[in-house]
């Protein structure tokens, strides 16, 4: 008995639909899905795109940014595709869209299948949905509702209202929250997170090993000696150094004080002067008539918490006493200066002694651990929430990545963020722009009309857009500062200016008229330089008659008569004119007469036969430049890697940009009707 040779799996049978000038792979199946990763990236309509500019939910393409850069690329569009096959029973289902997923779609036959059948069940419980047959986007697009705040969801981070129970420990997450800030919990609510807590629980022990090596004694009594002398210990030693200066020269004393001629409007400026009267004598009056009057009250809590309590009671101090009364305190000084500068230090000291007490550091950090305990449920609800987004949005990120189906079938693809309004033009193109600079010129290189402005609206942040004119005539876009109404795919109006414009051919139709518009344009200039010109000379020729005329009359001299017609000297200008009148006479009989000696089905043979003698070069010109049209370039600017292209035919850009027609079945009246 021979064994059966092992057979090899078939290869995928791709199907292609020519679109836009190029083949174009069709996915509409689970096979097709399965495949993809085999498919040539030669044939992909593109490698990369933005992660910005696309009408595909944002948290759908964060997820399937993986590498957080911006930028979608194949490998982690293959990643997620090969996630959703491995997930769902029938892959097929991504064709279908829709929010809702059914609960028995799901596989369950391993560990990652089975967590997100029990995150699915358990996301309905939480929505207040248990039972039913199906979970949807909505279900899972408000995180707070996932994840009350009462209950554990493996972030690691504690709010208060999970450790509600405890009243105690709910007061300390919120003061740990202020002091030390707090990080965002799943819920959306403020919490601690260990390292935090960590933090505060060595910034107390510090506290508590500082407050440990206070100096003995009545910490209130230190503190008000040091206060005290602190307050007057610079105006102190600056009556020292004003005695010891006069105690060298006598005659100094009348310089170290103020003249009476200085003395202030207000009394407050003569806080600067010295504490009491300067004398040859090292000594400080604490009170009486020779202390300043603004420093009488500093002295006097300076003798009553300083001075009495560590030198005994006395009116006047020596600068000896000054140096052994601030030797004495300077141990409570070097103790403040060893103050921890921590966060908790603003704390009371009987909430250092309940932290430790009451272990707050260590129960602070089992809710942590009891939170991070269901992480695995919580990663769950996560992994079911981008199955669910993914599942929603993959297929119109592949119809508008590896194909350009939704934009040429439905001329609606996820870069086209709306539709711009403006003169009689519906234009469906419409692309967001960063640098509009930068922009047009490289998607000058698509052959497309361009439209750059800025969009305004109430209470939004302005943004600019570039949209393809792919229909009609140019009218009159070259004119910046021109509105228009853009409508996003929110259905809300912005405000239109334009301000730039990159010409290209728009249709072999306007190709045809415009020698005709360019001839009359000419023309036109060419009647109104004329017309200037004439209207300049006449006033120039008007202002030096009135000039001349007026000094006539200021010197007495009589103005002269107008000169008599000379026929003589415009003989030639007639004759010229006669000659050119003849000529034209001529040339038109000839025609005329050329014209007569056809058929009567001639003439009209003849007159296209000259209007496309005039039109047929720019025509031709206009639809040669019409058919290499391509939407390549336009996407470049914006971060594409578009791998086709993607052509913008005659008839498609119809389909683009709509130009205003009446109704069928209306009918013109007259104004007066």
């Amino acid at each position: 008995m021979t064994n059966a040779a092992p057979t090899t799996p078939r290869p995928h049978r791709w199907r292609f639909v020519r679109v836009g000038g190029v083949d174009q792979p069709v996915l509409d199946s689970a096979a097709d899905l399965q495949a993809l990763a085999a498919l040539d990236p030669k044939l992909w309509g593109a490698l990369a795109c933005p992660t910005q500019g696309l009408t595909i939910d944002p948290r759908t393409l964060a997820w399937l940014d993986a590498d957080g850069d911006g930028r979608i690329r194949r490998p982690e569009v293959l990643q997620a595709v090969s996630w959703l096959c491995a997930r769902l029973r029938d892959p097929g289902l991504v064709w279908d869209g829709g929010d809702r997923l059914p609960l028995a779609a799901l596989r369950d036959d391993d560990d990652e299948g089975r967590v997100l059948a029990a995150a699915a069940r358990l996301v309905l419980q939480r929505v207040g949905r248990a039972g039913a047959d199906a979970v949807a986007v909505a279900d899972v697009a408000d995180s707070a509702r996932l994840f009350p705040p009462p209950y554990p969801n493996g972030d690691g981070v504690v709010p208060a209202d999970l450790v509600a129970d405890q009243p105690t420990l709910a007061l300390w997450v919120q003061r740990l929250v202020q002091d030390y800030g707090g990080a965002a919990d799943r819920s959306g609510q403020p919490g601690v997170t260990e390292a935090a807590i960590n933090q505060a629980d060595a910034d107390v022990q510090a506290l508590r090993a500082w407050l440990a090596a206070r100096p003995s004694g009545d910490p209130g009594s230190w503190q008000r000696a040091w206060d005290a002398v602190q307050a007057v210990a610079t105006k102190v030693d600056d009556h020292f150094v004003r005695c010891r200066l006069a105690a060298f020269d006598p005659r100094l004393v009348a310089a170290l004080e103020p003249a009476v001629a200085t003395v202030p409007e207000s009394g407050w400026e003569a806080a600067d002067w010295p504490l009491a009267r300067v004398t040859p004598e090292a000594t400080l009056p604490l009170e009486g008539t020779a202390v300043n009057p603004l420093w009488a009250e500093a002295l006097a809590t300076l003798q009553r918490d300083a001075v009495a309590p560590r030198l005994g009671a006395r009116a006047v101090l020596s600068e000896a006493d000054w140096r052994a009364l601030r030797a004495g305190l300077q141990p409570w000084g070097d103790w403040l200066a060893q103050r921890p500068d921590v966060p908790a230090a603003a704390w009371e000291a009987a909430w250092l002694d309940d932290w430790q007490r009451d272990g707050v550091a260590d129960q602070l950090r089992a809710a942590v651990a009891r939170d991070r305990g269901f992480a695995a449920e919580a990663e769950g609800m996560e992994a079911l929430s981008r199955l669910l987004y993914l599942r929603r949005d993959i297929a119109t990120l592949l119809r508008n990545m590896v194909n350009f189906l939704d934009f040429y079938t439905h001329a609606q693809a996820a870069f086209q963020i709306g539709t711009l309004y403006i003169d009689q033009r519906e234009c469906r193109l419409c692309l967001p722009v960063r640098d509009t600079a930068a922009h047009a010129q490289l998607a000058a290189y698509s052959g497309l009309y361009l439209l750059y402005g800025q969009c305004e609206r109430a209470g939004e942040t302005p943004q600019a857009l570039v949209a393809a004119l792919t229909a009609g005539d140019t009218s009159d876009f070259m004119v910046p500062g021109r509105h228009g109404v853009f409508v996003d795919r929110q259905g809300r109006d912005w405000q239109f200016t334009l301000q730039r414009v990159v010409e290209n051919p728009i249709s072999v139709r306007e190709a045809f008229w415009r020698p005709y518009k360019r001839i009359a344009r000419m023309i036109g200039d060419q009647i109104r330089k004329f017309a200037a010109a004439r209207d300049q000379a006449v006033e120039a020729r008007a202002a030096q008659q009135v000039s001349q005329g007026a000094a006539a009359v200021e010197q007495g001299k009589p103005t002269a008569t107008a000169q008599a017609f000379d026929i003589a000297k415009f003989a030639g200008v007639f004759a010229a004119i006669g000659l050119a009148l003849g000529a034209i006479g001529t040339a038109l009989a000839a025609l005329v007469a050329g014209l007569m000696q056809l058929a009567w089905w001639q003439v009209p043979l003849v007159v296209l036969g000259v209007m496309l003698l005039i039109s047929g070069p720019s025509m031709l010109l206009a639809a040669l430049k019409l058919r290499q049209r391509n939407i390549g370039p336009l996407l470049d600017a914006n971060g594409w890697a578009v791998n086709a292209r993607a052509r913008v035919g005659i008839a498609f850009g119809t389909r683009l940009t709509s130009v205003a027609q009446r109704p069928s079945g209306s009918q013109r009246v007259s104004a007066a009707a």
